[in-house]
């Protein structure tokens, strides 16, 4: 099963519709309303419709209201919201630690491991580090975000 599946199964265990549709625009990739997620149909691969099914799922979850005007501060607040709990759901810092001892040493390594798309990982990096700085510890480890991502042990 892969992540977009369980996720799906998981919206749907906790009555919500997930629904794979014709969009007007490419540009939209997902939206969430009244218990409903769709998904862009023109989205083929799994994990990228896996990434816009968290952060859906997290609209559901956190966010109110029509938020699709991001020039309103509280509403770009509220995505924000939502795509770090998208972040923290399909990686987390524990997933990075993770990816470490699992031997991935880059970005694409790591993506696949998380089983998230490239793109996705980039953002959340960069969320995370406009949220802990250069770096943060997690038990024995560090976590660089700068100049580029590196996890060490610390002995």
């Amino acid at each position: 099963m892969t992540k977009f599946e369980q996720l799906a199964q998981e919206a749907n265990d906790n009555g919500l519709e997930v629904l794979e549709m014709a969009f007007r625009s490419n540009r939209i990739k997902g939206l969430y309303c009244n218990s409903t997620i769709a998904i862009n149909d023109k989205l083929k691969d799994s994990r990228n419709k896996a990434c816009i099914l968290a952060e859906e799922i997290a609209h559901h979850d956190l966010t109110v209201g029509n938020i699709l005007e991001q020039s309103n501060t509280q509403n770009r607040k509220q995505e924000m919201l939502a795509r770090m709990s998208a972040y923290n759901r399909m990686i987390g810092l524990i997933g990075l630690i993770n990816a470490f001892n699992a031997g991935c040493r880059n970005r694409f390594e790591i993506a696949e491991y998380l089983d998230v798309t490239e793109e996705f990982l980039i953002d959340a990096l960069e969320a995370y580090r406009n949220k802990f700085g250069e770096y943060t510890t997690i038990d024995e480890y560090v976590i660089y975000f700068e100049p580029y991502l590196s996890i060490a042990k610390m002995i």
